[in-house]
């Protein structure tokens, strides 16, 4: 679409905001501190970051019990493949680009840590084997942390993300099964295709136990 307002340089962006804090610009760090590290360890939810060789983006969400993700030391996490929709969109982008960021979160906590740089997947036993999972993963996502910082609780603040006054407020919103049979993915109404998707979690969830 046409925009007469379009931004066209980074210059003229920076012109619009003033200069970060010298806590926001100073805090991105080469490696994992302890303090860091603790938090990545407890986190049962992150979201990826990816993009495939021609550089479309991707960003999905993964999650488990807290070890899911491990620090293998102060610049390298691994994170289990515990299976999805099995169109494998994060790993096969990494397996083209070598390239991943994160941004991983606590459950009840506003801040969140945020880790970008390189990255492969693996099938090393010793590796998955680590995880201490019930079943244990066909693949991780290994990455080579390029840079790591706190991101501020703002947005977390601002959504309401833990405020259960929030959630009722927002329990009308559409699910992913009124969405499918919107979009019509398959010849079903939301109530079946709701059915089918817990049925679906159900058993997926109860063999990795």
């Amino acid at each position: 679409m046409h925009d007469a307002h379009r931004i066209a340089s980074v210059d003229e962006l920076r012109e619009l905001y003033r200069q970060p804090s010298r806590i926001a610009a100073h805090k991105e760090r080469p490696t994992i501190d302890a303090a860091t590290r603790a938090f990545i360890e407890r986190s049962r939810f992150a979201v990826v970051g990816t993009f495939d060789a021609d550089g479309n983006a991707d960003v999905s969400p993964r999650g488990g019990e807290s070890g899911y993700v491990r620090v293998l030391d102060d610049q390298h996490v691994a994170l289990a493949d515990l299976g999805g929709n099995n169109r494998l969109d994060t790993l096969t982008n990494v397996v083209s680009t070598g390239r991943i960021a994160f941004v991983f979160v606590v459950p009840g906590q506003s801040e969140t840590v945020r880790v970008n740089g390189s990255a492969w997947v693996t099938t090393d036993p010793d590796l998955l084997a680590g995880f201490g999972l019930a079943r244990t993963p066909k693949t991780a996502i290994v990455a080579r942390v390029s840079s790591t910082y706190v991101h501020c609780a703002k947005a977390f603040h601002r959504s309401g993300m833990w405020d259960p006054a929030v959630w009722a407020e927002l329990s009308s919103t559409p699910d992913g099964a009124a969405i499918l049979a919107c979009q019509q993915v398959v010849d079903a109404d939301a109530v079946a295709i709701r059915e089918l998707l817990e049925r679906g979690y159900e058993q997926e969830l109860a063999a990795e136990r």
